[in-house]
């Protein structure tokens, strides 16, 4: 029998994937300023790769809310560009 969706041990580990997810796609973010002084080219893959990272957090952040909401202590706002 595998873990079902519903188990807390699920729900733990979404929330772990969750937050190193958005860690992640917050350094991304940064990572579009330090690209800047770089060219349009270092720009523009900056910018895909923070979108990137941004909707794989957007979708564990979609996941955790159909599990039951937002876990207390835990922030799904979105970086802002």
């Amino acid at each position: 029998m595998g873990v079902t969706v519903n188990s807390p041990i699920a729900h733990a580990e979404l929330i772990a994937t969750f937050k190193r997810a958005e860690a992640d796609a917050a350094h991304k973010f940064g990572l579009i300023k330090a690209a800047a002084n770089k060219g349009p080219k270092a720009i523009q893959a900056a910018t895909e790769t923070a979108a990137k990272a941004a909707k794989r957090r957007d979708s564990f952040a979609k996941k955790l809310d159909i599990l039951g909401g937002e876990p207390q202590g835990l922030s799904v706002a979105k970086p802002t560009a």
